[in-house]
């Protein structure tokens, strides 16, 4: 996939729907740090793939990457 960029060139990945900078190496989990997500029960996919949540620390978010975080909650 070539890198998706906006205006001066920054490579950008879509976040249920929001445009947020990229950058090389970029995991789940650090994705999760920038949007502030500390969510304890999240579904996540990368480009349509389910991401398993014990691999959110290695998952590396691609350049131009669609990116769906749905936080599953419960109550009563």
């Amino acid at each position: 996939m070539s890198p998706v960029t906006e205006k001066g060139g920054i490579i950008i990945i879509t976040v249920n729907g929001n445009k947020i900078d990229w950058h090389e190496g970029m995991t789940v989990t650090d994705l999760f740090g920038i949007m502030g997500y500390d969510f304890s029960l999240i579904v996540t996919s990368v480009n349509g793939e389910i991401i398993n949540e014990d691999n959110y620390d290695t998952c590396v978010i691609p350049d131009g990457a669609d990116v769906k975080a749905i936080h599953i909650h419960h109550g009563g």
